[in-house]
């Protein structure tokens, strides 16, 4: 009976720690806390460019770093996410065929994040960073 406890016990630690994989951190901007993740459902990392340009470029690596390309095709390398609750859900703005979150980044250079808008285009299979910068995907979520 005590075996039996003990493997349910292990068990339910096991799963609890399996299903909480999304990793928040927590950012300071103007005195408020927000938090960011970099997993919210759908396959944010890769490459953003300007339609029809090769450059500039903004890459978002899985891991929350990244480079931004300005206009003048200088590079800066990022730390990015997503705004979510503490519990690491995606806080987003519903719209017709689309989702708008928030994006924060900050260069490695400084400690001041920076917001823009990031959104998601389900019917077009795009997502769009900063207003111009588009990459298309694939959603592995439709059934």
């Amino acid at each position: 009976m005590k075996s039996l406890r003990l493997l349910f016990i292990a068990l339910f630690f096991v799963s609890t720690h399996s299903y909480s994989q999304v990793q928040v951190d927590k950012i300071t901007y103007n005195g408020r806390d927000h938090y960011i993740t970099t997993t919210i459902g759908y396959p944010v990392p890769g490459t953003f460019v300007i339609t029809g340009q090769k450059e500039p470029t903004t890459v978002l690596n899985p891991d929350g770093t990244g480079v931004i390309q300005s206009d003048d095709l200088s590079k800066k390398k990022i730390n990015w996410g997503i705004e979510c609750t503490e519990e690491g859900i995606p806080v987003f703005k519903e719209g017709f065929n689309s989702a708008s979150y928030t994006f924060w980044y900050r260069n490695n250079d400084s400690d001041d994040w920076i917001y823009s808008q990031f959104s998601i285009h389900f019917a077009k299979k795009k997502m769009f960073l900063m207003g111009e910068r588009v990459k298309e995907y694939v959603d592995y979520n439709v059934q």
